[in-house]
C-alpha cells in the first residue's frame, strides 16, 4: 500500500474527545433507581470484550495492551514516555490511537468498518511494550496486526472469501458466502434465531454454530429448537455435512452479564421491569433467543421508566451476512422536558403516516403507539453510540405488539471544539449552524418513529394463512397490477434481503423523515413556527437545514466507500449517498454541486430552498415509494437491483474526484468519554465519577471500569 493510500487509514490526529454529560440527570434519581442504573451499566460494559472479539482477533489484546500500560504507568504517561525513551510526538500518537481504539471498542471504525493504524512508527509501540511484562505479553499477542497493511482487503470488514476481516466466522478463512447462506437457510427452517451466534467451518467441512451463553452445555430444559445439538443434513447444498450447536461462546462474559442483570432485577421499579430482566438473565445464561424476545416484549410494556435500558446482541450491520448481532447495552435517564415533544409526535403519528406515498394496503392496520423518550446516556457499550434507536428488530413483535423509540439527547448535543463544516456555502453557514441540532432532532424523531415504525410486510404467516386478502391482492402503485410476491412462512425481512437489509431500511427511514419533515405542524411540535406553511420563516430555516444536512451527509459519506473493493463500509452512509443522488436527480435545479476547478477544492452544495416542497419532496416521495413497496412485498430481486443502482458510485467522478476532496476535508469523528458508577455494598448507595474530555481521561475511564 503506497503512502497516499495509507493516509486514509491513519488514526485521527487527534480524535474529537467529548464527554457525555449526565450528572444532573443521575443525581435526580432515587437510591433504588441509581442501583438499577448501576447494575445495567455494569452488565452493558461487561460485554466490552465481546465487542472487541467480534471486530478482529487483535482487538482484545490491543485493549489489554492499553490497559496494561495505564496500570504500569499509574496514569503518569510522561513517566512512561521517559522509561520507553520515545518522543513527545510518538507519545501523542500512541494516546490518540488508544483513545480512538477505545471509542470504537476495536481497531476498525464503528462508522465505516475500516481499520485505522497509529501514526507513529512501530518501534514506538515496541518501546512502550518493553516497559512492562504484561504490556509485552499483550503486545506480542497482537502478532503485528496493529500496523499491518500488507493485505488491502483486510483493511475492511466483510466476507472471508473476499479477503476481508470478520470474526463472525472464527477460524474459517475458507468458508464461502454460499455456505454461510445455506446454514442461514437451515437455521431459518429450524427456527433457530441467529443474532447471538457465530459460525465456524470445521476441518472436515462440517459446521459449528457457536451460541453465546454462560452455560457451556445444552440447557436441561432444552434449547430453542429442542434437545438435539447435532444435525446430519440429508439434502441440498449441505448434504452429508453435520451442523453442531456449541454452547458457551463468550461464557465468562455472559456469566458476569447475567449476574449484573439479576442485580438490576432486584432493583426494578415494577413487575414488567423485573420480568424483563429475568428474561434477559435466562437468555444470557442459557443462550435462548426466545427468552430474549420475551425480554423485549416486557421492555415494550415498561412505559415511561425513569431509567431506560436495552441490552443484548442487537444490530446486525457488521456481520457481512447481515443477520448476526453485535453486543450493545445502554443505561440512560429520561429527559422529561424533551420527551414531551416526542410524546406529541407519537400522538400525531396516526395522522402523519397516511400522508406517505402508498395506500393503506401497505400499512399496518393500526399504528401501535410506542414509548418515545428523549434520553441522557449514562452508559452506552458497543462499538459506537447512535443518535436514536428504534427496537426491537424482530418483525413479528414490531408488526403486532409494538416497539419503542429513543432519542439520545446528550449524544445529539455533544460538540467537538473548533469543529469545521466543509461543503456548506458561506451564505448558508449561519442557518446551518443555528438550526442543525434542531433539524437533526426532528429528523431523528421522524426517522425512528414513523420511519422504522411504519409499513406492513405482506406475509403468509403460516401455510395457507395470509395477513392480506390473497384472493384480491393489493394493487402495487409501481406496476398498477396485483402484487405477486410476499413473505413465505418463516421468512423475515432480514432473511430475505440479507446483507442489503440494514442499509436499505436505514434509507427508507431517512426518506420517511425527509418526506414528513415538510409537514409544518411537525416542525411546530418541536417549537418551530406556528404550523402554517412558511418556507421563509423559522420553520422553513429548520427544514432547509435538514435538507442541507442530508445532502452534506451524502457527500461526506464517500469516505466510507472503498474504491478497491467497490464496497460500502457503513450502512447509513450508503443510504445517505443514495439520497444525495436522489436530490441531484430531482430536476428543476433543485440540488447541484458547485465548483470551479477540476480538483474540486471549492466544492459546495447548492440547494434551492424554494423548491424543497415541490421538486425536492416529489423526488423523495418517488424514491421512498419504490423502496417501501419492494420491501412490503418481499420483492428482493427488484428491490436490491434498484437500491444497488441508487448506491452505485461512479469511479471516475464520485469515486475519484469527489472522494479525494471529501478525504482532504475529513473531520475526526467524536469519541465519547463516559462516566463510571460505584456501588457501596454496605450502604447501597451509588456514586458517579466523571472523567476529563482528554485522551488520558478516555483511557482512565476504561481502566477504572475493570472490564
Amino acid at each position: 500500500m503506497d503512502a497516499q493510500e495509507l493516509k486514509q487509514y491513519l488514526a485521527d490526529a487527534p480524535p474529537s474527545v467529548v464527554r457525555l454529560e449526565i450528572e444532573k440527570h443521575f443525581d435526580a434519581l432515587t437510591d433504588r433507581q441509581k442501583r438499577y442504573a448501576h447494575f445495567i451499566s455494569r452488565a452493558s460494559f461487561g460485554g466490552s470484550r465481546i465487542v472487541a472479539r467480534q471486530i478482529s482477533p487483535e482487538s482484545e489484546p490491543i485493549l489489554d495492551f492499553i490497559l496494561a500500560l495505564h496500570k504500569s504507568s499509574g496514569g503518569d504517561w510522561k513517566a512512561l514516555q521517559a522509561k520507553a525513551a520515545i518522543s513527545d510526538q510518538d507519545l501523542d500518537h500512541f494516546l490518540q490511537y488508544a483513545a480512538q481504539f477505545l471509542g470504537n471498542n476495536g481497531n476498525y471504525k464503528s462508522f465505516g468498518d475500516a481499520k485505522f493504524i497509529p501514526r507513529c512508527p512501530e518501534s514506538a509501540f515496541a518501546a512502550l511494550a518493553a516497559t512492562s511484562p504484561d504490556a509485552q505479553k499483550f503486545y506480542d499477542a497482537t502478532t503485528g496486526a496493529i500496523f499491518s497493511t500488507d493485505k488491502p482487503a483486510l483493511m475492511h470488514l466483510g466476507y472471508p472469501e473476499q479477503g476481508h476481516m470478520t470474526t463472525y466466522y472464527p477460524g474459517s478463512p475458507d468458508i464461502t458466502k454460499a455456505e454461510i447462506d445455506a446454514v442461514s437457510a437451515w437455521m431459518e427452517k429450524k427456527g433457530l434465531l441467529p443474532e447471538n451466534t457465530r459460525l465456524a467451518r470445521t476441518k472436515d467441512g462440517s459446521f459449528e454454530i457457536w451460541i453465546a451463553s454462560a452455560d457451556r452445555t445444552l440447557p436441561g430444559e432444552g434449547g430453542d429448537i429442542g434437545n438435539e445439538t447435532e444435525f446430519k443434513i440429508e439434502d441440498g447444498t449441505l448434504a452429508g455435512k453435520t451442523i453442531t450447536l456449541v454452547y458457551g461462546d463468550y461464557s465468562k462474559e455472559m456469566a458476569l452479564i447475567a449476574a449484573s442483570i439479576r442485580g438490576a432485577a432486584e432493583n426494578s421499579a415494577n413487575e414488567n421491569q423485573k420480568k424483563m430482566h429475568d428474561a434477559y438473565a435466562k437468555s444470557f445464561q442459557s443462550g435462548s433467543l426466545l427468552a430474549f424476545k420475551d425480554s423485549q416484549r416486557f421492555w415494550i410494556r415498561d412505559k415511561g421508566p425513569m431509567v431506560e435500558s436495552n441490552i443484548g446482541f442487537i444490530e446486525t450491520y457488521r456481520d457481512p451476512a447481515g443477520i448476526r448481532g453485535e453486543w450493545e447495552g445502554f443505561a440512560s435517564m429520561v429527559n422529561l422536558e424533551r420527551t414531551r415533544a416526542f410524546g406529541a409526535l407519537v400522538d400525531a403519528a396516526p395522522s402523519l403516516i397516511p400522508l406517505l406515498p402508498w395506500s393503506k394496503d401497505f400499512e399496518k392496520d393500526k399504528f401501535l403507539s410506542p414509548d418515545f423518550t428523549s434520553l441522557e446516556v449514562l452508559t452506552f457499550s458497543g462499538s459506537g453510540i447512535p443518535a436514536g434507536i428504534n427496537i426491537p428488530n424482530y418483525d413479528d413483535i414490531r408488526q403486532t405488539e409494538g416497539f419503542k423509540n429513543v432519542s439520545l439527547g446528550n449524544v445529539l448535543s455533544a460538540k467537538a471544539p473548533d469543529e469545521k463544516i466543509p461543503f456548506i456555502a458561506d451564505k448558508d453557514l449561519g442557518i446551518y449552524q443555528r438550526y442543525r441540532d434542531g433539524s437533526f432532532e426532528v429528523q431523528v424523531g421522524l426517522h425512528e418513529l414513523t420511519g422504522h415504525g411504519c409499513g406492513k410486510l405482506l406475509q403468509e404467516t403460516s401455510p395457507g394463512v395470509f395477513n392480506f386478502d390473497r384472493e384480491n391482492p393489493p394493487i402495487s402503485p409501481l406496476t398498477e397490477k396485483p402484487v405477486a410476491t410476499w413473505y413465505k412462512p418463516g421468512q423475515t425481512w432480514g432473511s430475505v434481503f440479507g446483507s442489503w437489509a440494514g442499509s436499505y431500511e436505514e434509507c427508507r427511514a431517512e426518506l420517511v423523515a425527509m418526506y414528513l419533515s415538510c409537514e409544518f405542524p411537525v416542525l411546530q411540535i418541536f417549537g418551530f413556527g406556528d404550523g402554517s406553511v412558511n418556507i421563509d420563516g423559522e420553520a422553513g430555516d429548520v427544514l432547509y437545514a435538514s435538507y442541507l444536512s442530508m445532502a452534506r451527509a451524502g457527500l461526506t459519506s464517500l469516505e466510507m466507500w472503498d474504491p478497491k473493493s467497490q464496497k460500502w463500509g457503513q450502512p447509513h452512509s450508503q443510504a445517505r449517498f443514495s439520497i444525495l443522488q436522489c436530490f441531484l436527480a430531482a430536476g428543476d435545479d433543485f440540488c447541484k454541486l458547485e465548483y470551479n476547478g477540476d480538483d474540486l477544492t471549492d466544492l459546495k452544495i447548492s440547494l434551492d430552498r424554494s423548491k424543497i416542497l415541490t421538486a425536492g419532496r416529489k423526488a423523495v416521495g418517488d424514491y421512498l415509494q419504490k423502496l417501501h413497496i419492494y420491501k412490503a412485498t418481499a420483492d428482493v430481486e427488484a428491490g436490491v437491483k434498484f437500491y444497488g443502482d441508487m448506491t452505485h458510485v461512479d469511479p471516475e467522478f464520485w469515486g475519484k474526484k469527489v472522494r479525494d476532496e471529501v478525504l482532504r476535508n475529513k473531520q475526526p469523528r467524536k469519541v465519547f468519554v463516559q462516566a463510571n458508577t460505584y456501588l457501596d455494598e454496605a450502604t447501597g448507595t451509588v456514586t458517579l465519577k466523571h472523567y476529563d474530555a482528554t485522551l488520558e481521561g478516555m483511557i482512565q475511564s476504561w481502566a477504572e471500569r475493570q472490564i
